[in-house]
């Protein structure tokens, strides 16, 4: 069973730019956050797996950091079933060590938190001293289905 295409645009719309999804319950639904806080996007060395969390499998480069991304239709583009990244979202740059980054994380916090979305890059990509991580603007799609 999957949910109806209008269902995952709003549920999409819920979680990533903090808007209202009117009609579950009752007239008002479920309801964005007071403050709609961030999201953390992670990088991960292999898949975290649909049991994993926000910290399997996570990049361990020197100087890496999970990158906040704020929960608004400024942030976040949502169209039909999937979500983009509306700017450039960039990680700190690699100071030491090495990691080949095959994958991303949608989670909810900076360090620990849940694991709410993962999905595997286009390409692996080799991150070593002087690399910068980045996903540039609509590069980084989340797909409901």
């Amino acid at each position: 069973m999957s949910k109806s295409n209008t269902f995952e645009t709003g549920f999409l719309n819920l979680v990533f730019t903090n808007a209202d999804l009117a009609n579950i319950g009752d007239a008002t639904g479920l309801r964005g956050s007071t403050t709609a806080g961030s999201l953390y996007i992670s990088l991960h060395t292999a898949d975290p797996g649909e049991a994993g969390s926000p910290s399997t499998n996570e990049a361990t480069y020197t100087s890496y950091a999970r990158v906040a991304v704020t929960r608004s239709g400024a942030a976040w583009t949502v169209s039909g079933n999937s979500a983009t990244n509306a700017a450039t979202v960039s990680f700190p740059a690699c100071t030491g060590g090495s990691n080949t980054i095959t994958h991303f994380g949608v989670s909810t916090a900076s360090s620990g938190g849940t694991l709410l979305f993962k999905g595997a890059l286009t390409a692996s990509l080799a991150v070593s001293s002087g690399i910068t991580p980045q996903f540039a603007a609509s590069a980084l799609t989340v797909t409901e289905d």
